[in-house]
C-alpha cells in the first residue's frame, strides 16, 4: 500500500450526551462548538471537512456557518459508523483514500495535531493512525477516564505501534505512560473493514472501540504530540473552552 494522497476530515456529531446535553450547539466564542471544531479542521488544511450530523439542528448550524454537513442515521452505535455513512454520501465515487475521524467535542485542538494524525499512514502496513501525549500529571496515571496507549516506541521516536489500549495503569515498570487522544486517520479500505467487524471481547471489557481493530489483526500506529486537547464533556470543561477561545 502507498501513502494516502487525498484525505477527507469527517466530524461525527449528535445531540445526545449524558453529561452535557446538546453540546454540539453549545456557544463557544460566539459560535456553536461543532462550528469551532469545523474551523480547527479547516485550519489544518489537509482536505475537505464535512460534519456527519445525527440531527437536523446540527446540520443547520454547520450550514449557517458556511460549512458542509450531511445527515446520518441518528441510531448509529458509534462515530465510526456515522462517518462511514457520511463518507458514502459525500464520496460514493471513492476519490478520498484516507479519512480523519475528528471528534466533535475538541474545539481547541491544534490544527497541527489534525495534520499529525495522518503521518503514520505513510508506513505501508499501518491501517489506522492516532495520537498520544506523554502523561505528565500524576493524577492521570490511575484515572480510568484517561485511556492509556501501550506502544512499541523506541526512546526519542515520534511514532510507535499500538499494542493495546486500557483504562488501567499500563504498562508497569519504569518509563513513560501515554495518554491516548481520540482522533483517528483510517485508510479508506481499513474503515470499510472496521465497520463490518463484530464488537470484540476486550472492547467490551475496556469499553474502547479501537480494541476491535487490534483484536482483528489491524495495525494502529500513534504519533506523539506535546499536548492533549481539551475535550468538552462537562459544564466546567465548556467554561474552560469558552475562556480559551473567547480570548483568541
Amino acid at each position: 500500500m502507498t501513502a494516502p494522497a487525498n484525505p477527507i476530515v469527517l466530524i461525527p456529531a449528535r445531540l445526545a450526551s449524558t453529561r452535557l446535553p446538546n453540546k454540539p450547539l453549545a456557544e463557544i466564542g460566539g459560535q456553536p462548538m461543532i462550528v469551532q471544531v469545523w474551523n480547527r479542521a479547516r485550519e489544518a488544511d489537509v482536505g475537505p471537512v464535512v460534519v456527519a450530523c445525527a440531527e437536523q439542528a446540527i446540520f443547520e448550524a454547520v450550514r449557517d456557518a458556511g460549512g458542509e454537513a450531511v445527515l446520518t442515521d441518528p441510531d448509529h452505535p458509534s462515530g465510526s459508523d456515522r462517518i462511514f455513512e457520511a463518507l458514502a454520501k459525500t464520496d460514493g465515487e471513492g476519490r478520498f483514500d484516507a479519512v480523519v475521524n475528528l471528534q466533535g467535542d475538541l474545539p481547541t485542538i491544534a490544527p497541527d495535531a489534525v495534520r499529525a494524525v495522518l503521518g503514520p499512514l505513510s508506513e505501508s502496513t499501518c491501517d489506522i493512525a492516532t495520537l498520544v501525549a506523554e502523561i505528565t500529571d500524576p493524577a492521570e496515571r490511575d484515572d480510568p477516564n484517561v485511556v492509556k496507549a501501550v506502544l512499541a516506541m523506541a526512546p526519542g521516536a515520534g511514532v510507535g505501534r499500538a499494542l493495546y489500549f486500557s483504562r488501567a495503569t499500563v504498562p508497569t515498570g519504569d518509563g513513560p505512560l501515554y495518554h491516548h487522544i481520540g482522533i483517528y486517520a483510517y485508510r479508506r479500505l481499513a474503515l470499510e473493514r472496521f465497520v463490518t467487524l463484530d464488537p470484540g471481547v476486550l472492547e467490551a471489557r475496556e469499553r474502547l472501540e479501537q480494541l476491535r481493530a487490534l483484536e482483528n489483526g489491524m495495525r494502529i500506529d500513534a504519533t506523539l504530540v506535546d499536548t492533549v486537547p481539551l475535550g468538552v464533556d462537562t459544564p466546567a470543561e465548556l467554561q474552560r473552552a469558552r475562556e480559551i477561545l473567547g480570548a483568541s
